[in-house]
């Protein structure tokens, strides 16, 4: 069955970007003058919350530190500037099979979608470095973390990419790399394929179809196979 739709989470699912983020993150604490650094196992530990000024945030109240709004926002600008020159500078690469499986949607009239918890310039720096085209050339619908009230697990921002694409669920497949990206999917009525990446290698994946890579994978195929693994929603 042909999906009408394929709705692409960014972080971990397109690329690899996860490292380049945490390097960012650390540069922009030191920048700051601050002595916070976030190693891999830690940063993994982190992943558990969505989004990067939540991510602060969440840092700031686990070692007893009292930071001001503005300041997280400031710092949060800050690493996505940095983080936008790391993948403008070639840092970062398409995970196997993605640029195949996206040229062969639009090739075949498959409609490409977005729903991410990172915040759209991280999404635009991605795909214009990554596609050579601005963002909005490859994938007709964008929706971002910054732009709903609850991110991932929630299914907010699932239910904003549908309601954009005015498809059905059901005529969509969703391909993630995390738990919380998965639960959000299928939250939202999505059946869901995950690749699972570097830092989310053992997370629970329930519900979902779960393969190693994207590679020799046309649209009717990840709908196949997130179908077959499509069960009772789970409820973010």
């Amino acid at each position: 069955m042909q999906p009408e739709a394929l709705i692409f989470d960014v972080d971990g699912t397109l690329a690899e970007t996860e490292e380049a983020h945490r390097v960012a993150f650390n540069a922009a604490f030191a920048a700051a003058g601050l002595d916070w650094h976030w190693g891999r196992a830690r940063y993994t530990a982190l992943l558990a919350v969505t989004g990067g000024k939540e991510r602060i945030a969440h840092w700031c109240r686990s070692i007893g530190v009292e930071v001001d709004d503005p300041v997280i926002r400031a710092l949060h600008a800050d690493k996505t500037v940095r983080y936008s020159r790391l993948v403008a500078g070639g840092a970062v690469a398409l995970r196997p099979g993605v640029r195949t499986l996206v040229e062969t949607a639009r090739a075949e009239g498959v409609r490409l979608a977005i729903a991410t918890t990172t915040s759209r310039p991280n999404v635009d720096a991605l795909i214009e470095a990554a596609f050579g085209e601005p963002s909005t050339a490859v994938f007709e619908v964008i929706a971002a973390g910054d732009e709903v009230p609850l991110k991932k697990p929630d299914p907010a921002v699932y239910r904003l990419a549908l309601e954009r694409l005015g498809v059905p669920a059901g005529a969509t497949a969703a391909l993630e790399d995390s738990a919380n990206g998965v639960r959000a999917a299928r939250a939202a009525g999505i059946a869901c394929v995950a690749t699972p990446g570097v830092y989310t290698t053992g997370d629970d994946f329930t519900g979902a179809a779960v393969i190693e890579s994207l590679e020799g994978l046309g649209p009717s195929d990840v709908m196949a196979l997130a179908a077959s693994a499509h069960g009772t929603a789970v409820h973010a």
